[in-house]
């Protein structure tokens, strides 16, 4: 808990101006203890990181021999031990850090603080997600918009392959700012005691939201997608991880139940590197809730590369699925802070079944005389998402008497 950090920082008081860099992630090498924590340092720089670095057991091996020590298990500490090397041979830290970042193979969103640069934060992105912002307490690094909320009003999307120096009026030569025009109210919980059950009872006003504009008596369909993007289509294939390869296997029922098209369902992570045989008849469908999924962008940019007509169906717009997509059809679940997938997936299940049906009209199968029977259908499964005040009461017992249990069929 990040309450645990604020505990532990009580006492510490800084002033002037000052860069701060820290990170809550999973551990993806060794063990979630303090040791593996990041920030990661070297002798007079820290440094934090969001993804994998391939290459640093080599990268360790290496600096090992010199001399260095490393105090983790995890594959971020050979970062700022690399640049601290490289600035015995590039005195100027901005020509270091690019030479560091050069020497990584992997997925990072990166960040760098030095005491030979005290006035600049070094970023670099490649694969996972980075954004810079600015409001009036200064400039700010996130993952997404979500924690940037209150505090910025102009952020710039960081396009893969960047690497950077940030000081106090670096911000504003950044190419392409943006507004950030979402409200605090967005990220918060809303009176519920955890964000997971927020999000469970959020699902049929969400729900609601997402049908909004596309499902109607008289036509049932995405105005922003025209028709004449799916002529031509003879198959899709569904590419997703997790949660959204779950909504996927779903959805391929309901696509070739009710617009006779074949549908091919595929994990990202194995599509990346089986060769797949594409077809230049086929549409590529990414479902991903961050819009930031690793894997499902790999696979995304291979069937770009190979010409097939890409569709991403996400929850967070200006995500680089979102950008890399030729077109997009958003959830619109909102903000999803809980790890656990309720409403995100309960959209994703809407907007694939709104595709169906509206596929099935194009193709012919579906006159335009159903529409007010799967409207009706529609509206009333989103109804039965809704938790009534009793039902409530009932789950609270129920879950008290299952908590400890360790597995369920």
């Amino acid at each position: 808990k990040i309450a645990n950090l604020e505990e532990k920082c009580k006492d510490f008081h800084s002033q002037g101006f000052g860069l701060g860099i820290g990170h809550t992630r999973w551990a993806t090498h060794g063990k979630p203890t303090e040791a593996n924590a990041h920030p990661h340092f070297a002798e007079f720089s820290n440094v934090v990181h969001n993804g994998i670095i391939e290459n640093y057991a080599h990268i360790k091996q290496t600096l090992q021999d010199k001399g260095h020590q490393f105090i983790s298990q995890t594959d971020t500490e050979v970062i700022v031990h690399l640049f601290e090397e490289n600035l015995k041979i590039h005195s100027d830290p901005l020509e270091a850090f690019t030479h560091t970042i050069q020497s990584l193979h992997g997925a990072y969103a990166i960040l760098l603080i030095t005491k030979a640069d005290e006035q600049a934060i070094f970023y670099a992105k490649k694969g996972s997600p980075l954004i810079i912002a600015q409001g009036e307490g200064g400039v700010y690094f996130a993952s997404s918009d979500a924690p940037l909320i209150g505090l910025a009003n102009k952020v710039h999307y960081m396009p893969d392959d960047t690497i950077g120096r940030m000081d106090l009026e670096g911000f504003a030569r950044l190419p392409d700012i943006k507004e950030l025009t979402i409200s605090k109210s967005y990220a918060q919980k809303d009176g519920y005691r955890f964000f997971m059950e927020k999000e469970i009872y959020e699902q049929h006003k969400v729900l609601l939201e997402t049908m909004m504009g596309r499902v109607s008596d008289e036509f049932i369909g995405f105005e922003e997608v025209g028709g004449e993007f799916f002529s031509g289509i003879e198959e899709i294939t569904i590419c997703a991880c997790g949660t959204s390869y779950h909504a996927g296997l779903s959805a391929k029922y309901l696509l070739e139940r009710l617009a006779k098209i074949r549908a091919n369902v595929v994990f990202a992570s194995e599509f990346r590197y089986a060769k797949p045989v594409l077809h230049p008849n086929e549409l590529f469908v990414c479902v991903s809730q961050s819009g930031e999924t690793a894997d499902t962008l790999e696979a995304l940019k291979l069937a770009k590369s190979s010409g097939l007509k890409t569709l991403a169906i996400c929850n967070v717009d200006n995500s680089s699925i979102v950008r890399e997509a030729d077109k997009t059809i958003l959830t619109r679940a909102g903000i999803e802070k809980g790890v656990a997938s309720t409403k995100a997936f309960a959209t994703q299940m809407m907007v694939l079944w709104i595709l169906s049906v509206y596929l099935g009209h194009l193709r012919g199968h579906i006159g335009a005389g159903d529409f007010k029977h799967y409207a009706r259908t529609m509206l009333n499964a989103t109804k039965l998402t809704k938790v009534d005040s009793q039902l409530h009461d009932r789950l609270k017992r129920l879950s008290k008497r299952y908590l400890h249990g360790h597995g369920f069929f």
